[in-house]
């Protein structure tokens, strides 16, 4: 069993920035892949950022030079540095752990940028 909570979420002003932390905690074992996703009313959710087992890094074209994805060592927390926000930017943003060929999801964090 594998347990993601996310923290970092609030309120902030447009040019402001913000960072996001995911703790894992349980078996993490065949880590493929870590992310961020974000969902906003009305629409799907959308991949933010995603940093592969290897070192692939992607990210969404509409964060990319504003994000940035990292992790610790022991693969146990992810963050998002979050820079240069912008109203759409506002969304919940949730943590993905992909192990194996199971994604695991934390209960997301809401991010909102507004003057």
């Amino acid at each position: 069993q594998v347990q993601l909570v996310e923290s970092g979420g609030g309120l902030v002003q447009p040019g402001g920035s913000l960072r996001l932390s995911c703790a894992a905690s349980g078996t993490l074992y065949s880590i493929n892949a870590v992310g961020w996703y974000r969902q906003a009313p009305g629409n799907e959710r959308e991949l933010v950022a995603r940093a592969g087992n290897g070192a692939s890094i992607n990210y969404a074209d509409s964060v990319k030079g504003r994000f940035t994805i990292s992790r610790a060592d022991a693969w146990n927390t992810v963050y998002l540095q979050m820079n240069s926000l912008k109203p759409e930017d506002t969304a919940v943003y949730y943590c993905n752990y992909r192990l194996g060929r199971d994604d695991y999801w934390g209960q997301g964090t809401q991010v909102t940028v507004s003057s």
